[in-house]
C-alpha cells in the first residue's frame, strides 16, 4: 500500500494511510468545511439576514399590543432600518406597511415629528382583494 505523505488540510498533520486521503479524522474534515462555508457566504446575504433580525426584534420590542406608535428616532437609534422589511400590505386607506416577517410599521409625520405605526400581521391581511 503507498502510504501518503500529504498534510491534513484543517490541521495541517502529516497523513497516513491511503494516498487520496485529505484529512486526518472526521473532526477535521467536518471543521475544514464549516470554515469553508463560513467564508464563502455571500457578505450581501449576511448583511441582509442580520439587518432584518435586528429590525423584527426591535419591533417586537416596541409592539407588545399589536398596535402602537412609537417616534422614528427613538427605533432609529437601536439600529433599526427600514429600508429592509420582507413584504407589505395596503390597508382599505391605501396606507402601505412594510413587515419584518409578522411585524409591520408605517412611517408617518404628526406634529412635525417622524414616527411609526407598529401593527401586528393578522390573518384577514392574507386575503385577496
Amino acid at each position: 500500500m503507498f502510504m501518503n505523505v500529504n498534510k491534513c488540510l484543517a490541521c495541517e498533520k502529516e497523513l497516513k494511510g491511503r494516498s487520496d486521503k485529505k484529512f486526518c479524522d472526521l473532526y477535521c474534515k467536518s471543521s475544514f468545511h464549516y470554515k469553508r462555508t463560513l467564508e464563502e457566504t455571500p457578505q450581501f446575504y449576511s448583511k441582509v439576514d442580520k439587518q432584518l433580525k435586528l429590525n423584527r426584534r426591535i419591533l417586537k420590542t416596541f409592539n407588545k399590543s399589536g398596535k402602537s406608535t412609537v417616534r422614528a428616532s427613538t427605533i432609529i437609534d437601536l439600529g433599526f432600518d427600514s429600508n429592509f422589511f420582507t413584504h407589505y400590505w395596503k390597508n382599505v386607506k391605501g396606507e402601505v406597511y412594510l413587515f419584518v416577517y409578522e411585524y409591520g410599521f408605517l412611517k408617518k409625520k404628526e406634529h412635525n415629528l417622524e414616527k411609526f405605526i407598529l401593527i401586528k400581521w393578522q390573518d384577514y391581511m392574507s386575503q385577496k382583494k
